[in-house]
């Protein structure tokens, strides 16, 4: 059985996240999603997602393509490896060739991991739709 695991804030789900998840399932068995929480969203955006928490995690499970949902408390991503022993992890193509995916590359290769990077949606993110939504909200009062 291939394991996948890929990871989201999943905040004002749109086209690219349903595409993330639908192309990830198609090369494995069992997908496994961590859905990060609002607090880690706060310490790396300095922002919270409009969506909280709860109920992000039960828009991604109930997405067909989704077999088990979990919190991502840390960007480490090996460390859940450890956990998980996942065989493929998902990622955006915005981060590839970063310092950070570069290293974390290497090391799943020691240990077998396959990196897939997967295009960014380009014109659709969360956060362009939450600046749009901000917008709104400050022409409305």
């Amino acid at each position: 059985m291939i394991i996948g695991y890929t990871t989201g804030v999943f905040d004002l789900f749109h086209l690219g996240h349903l595409n993330l998840l639908r192309n990830a399932k198609s090369l494995c068995d069992k997908l496994i999603v961590g859905v990060s929480t609002d607090e880690l969203v706060l310490s790396y955006k300095n922002k919270r997602p409009v969506i909280p928490f709860f109920e992000r995690c039960e828009i991604i499970r109930n997405i067909r393509y989704v077999d088990a949902v979990i919190s991502q408390e840390s960007t480490n991503k090996y460390e859940v490896w450890e956990k998980l022993r996942y065989d493929i992890i998902f990622v955006g193509d915005d981060w590839y060739n970063t310092p950070r995916w570069q290293e974390l590359d290497l090391r799943f290769k020691e240990v077998g991991v396959k990196v897939i990077y997967f295009p960014y949606t380009k014109g659709t993110s969360s956060t362009l739709l939450n600046q749009t939504l901000e917008k709104l909200r400050n022409n409305i009062s």
